[in-house]
């Protein structure tokens, strides 16, 4: 098989449309129905929804006190708005910082858990986002065991990456199969 991959000078939100477009055409020649998508805000998951028809997206969020203790990125009016056009909504602890990250604020250090995030980072931030956010939907529920979904995570905001995958849940973290990866940046 023989497939292109698309390259963006810089990465950033400058790529969310690109990303979104590339994406959900792999999505219609693979027949992929799933799309998990990364939002701080909820502006790619809004560019996604306005142009992915058919599809059955879930949008993971940053946890409560990413950024700042107590605080969400996201408004509840844009989380309602997202559920009220049918998308689901994830906030969760991150797969690759939770427990560890907790440890290496306290005493310094890396945890298993973020030398593998590091190990991804190699290949670009949204490759790690990507793969850290297909878990986080199949842990909570969100997308089908074992099919193929599109994954779509950036650098900083918006989105510059988009995958073909088959996710695992995080016990079962080297199995899972990143099968095409569909767009990403040159430079990390």
């Amino acid at each position: 098989m023989k497939k292109e991959t698309t390259y963006f000078e810089k990465p950033g939100k400058v790529n969310t449309q690109k990303t979104i477009e590339l994406a959900l055409k792999r999505a219609e020649e693979l027949n992929i129905e799933y799309i998990v998508i990364a939002t701080c805000t909820g502006y790619s998951a809004k560019v996604l929804l306005k142009k992915a028809k058919n599809k059955k997206i879930v949008a993971v969020t940053h946890q409560a006190g990413f950024s700042r203790p107590g605080e969400m990125e996201i408004k509840p009016g844009v989380i309602e708005f997202l559920k009220k056009n049918g998308v689901q909504v994830f906030t969760g602890t991150h797969f690759f910082g939770g427990f560890g990250r907790a440890i290496r604020f306290k005493f310094g250090g890396l945890e298993p858990e973020e030398i593998a995030a590091n190990v991804l980072r190699i290949f670009g931030e949204g490759v790690k986002v990507a793969v850290e956010i297909a878990i986080m939907a199949l842990d909570a529920g969100l997308v089908p065991y074992g099919e193929e979904i599109i994954s779509i995570g950036g650098t900083g905001s918006g989105v510059d990456t988009a995958i073909v995958c088959v996710p695992k849940h995080g016990k079962d973290f080297f199995n899972f199969e990143v099968r095409e990866i569909i767009c990403k940046p040159r430079r990390r």
